[in-house]
């Protein structure tokens, strides 16, 4: 008895259930790396403004790196990480998509959820970046 070949194509419920969790693993690695550039950005942002309120009426003192410039420092590396971070999660997902293409047997690969919070985490270290500059 030969198979059509469509049923021969056809992945098994494994197969499927690979390619879910390795999608939910793309999405916890996005999430974890959202969470450490929220990190980065917040703690920046925060030395800057403790430093800020804490030397008010003081003298400024001249320093080669000073509150406000780690505070940048950190700001700007939470950013590149998640900037990083999304274009290697973009090429992760690009790349499965290319392996399984969507079609009667295999689901379709969702948008990443974890992707549209890195966008508004970005939003909000522009933001902050920004107030720090200005």
């Amino acid at each position: 008895m030969t198979l059509p070949p469509e049923s021969a194509r056809a992945p098994d419920a494994s197969t499927r259930l690979s390619l879910e969790r390795t999608v939910l693993a793309f999405e916890r690695t996005m999430l974890s790396w959202v969470r450490t550039a929220t990190t980065l950005i917040s703690f920046g942002f925060s030395i800057q403004q403790f430093f800020r309120m804490a030397r008010a009426g003081a003298a400024e003192r001249s320093q080669l790196v000073g509150p406000d410039e780690f505070g940048l420092a950190m700001i700007l590396t939470g950013l590149s990480a998640l900037l990083l971070a999304a274009l290697k999660h973009r090429s992760d997902i690009k790349t499965l998509k290319l392996q399984h293409p969507e079609q009667d047997t295999y689901p379709a690969i969702p948008r990443s959820r974890a992707a549209i919070l890195a966008a508004l985490i970005a939003v909000l270290g522009m933001l902050a970046l920004f107030s720090m500059v200005f």
